[in-house]
C-alpha cells in the first residue's frame, strides 16, 4: 500500500523562485558566453568599477568562495580585463583593478545582462511586471533580507 503524500497548503514558493532563477541564470550564462564571459566575471568587473575593492570584498558581493574568486580573477587577468594591484590605502591589501579593455567589456556585458532581464520582464503584462518587482524587492528588503545561519555540516568519522 502506498502512503498518500501530504497536500501542500501554500504555493511552492521555493520551487517557483528556484525554477525561474535557474532558467534565468542559464539564459544569462549563454548570452554572456557569446562574448567570452561568465556571470561571475561580469559581476567582478562591474563591482570593481564602482569603487576600489579587494578580492575578498568582491567575493562577498558575488557570493563566491575564495577558490572560485581566485579562478575568476585569474581568468579576467588572462583575458587582459583586470589585474591585481596594491590598494591605495593599504599596500598589503590587493584590489582588483579593471583595465580599459575590461571597462569596455563591462559595458557590453551590462547591456547583455540588461537585455536578458528585460526579455524576462517583458514576457509579463506591464501591470504584473510592476507587481512582481515590487513584491520581490519587499521580500529581499524585509522577510527574506538575510539568510539564517546554516548549521555546521555533519562530518563523518574517519575510518
Amino acid at each position: 500500500m502506498t502512503a498518500m503524500a501530504p497536500v501542500a497548503a501554500e504555493p511552492d514558493l521555493s520551487f517557483l523562485l528556484d525554477r525561474t532563477s535557474h532558467v534565468l541564470r542559464g539564459r544569462m550564462a549563454a548570452a554572456l558566453a557569446e562574448i567570452g564571459l561568465t556571470a561571475r566575471m561580469h559581476c567582478v568587473l562591474v563591482h570593481a568599477l564602482e569603487e576600489e575593492r579587494t578580492q575578498a570584498q568582491l567575493a562577498v558581493i558575488g557570493d563566491m568562495d575564495k577558490t572560485t574568486m581566485v579562478v575568476t580573477v585569474d581568468a579576467l587577468e588572462r583575458a587582459g580585463l583586470a589585474e591585481r594591484r596594491p590598494a591605495a590605502t593599504d599596500r598589503r591589501a590587493r584590489i582588483i583593478a579593471v583595465t580599459a579593455a575590461g571597462r569596455d567589456m563591462a559595458t557590453r556585458s551590462q547591456e547583455i545582462v540588461d537585455g536578458v532581464h528585460r526579455a524576462a520582464l517583458e514576457s509579463l503584462p506591464s501591470a504584473e511586471r510592476e507587481i512582481l518587482l515590487r513584491a520581490l524587492r519587499r521580500l529581499t528588503e524585509g522577510h527574506l533580507a538575510a539568510a539564517p545561519e546554516a548549521p555546521p555540516a555533519a562530518r563523518r568519522a574517519r575510518q
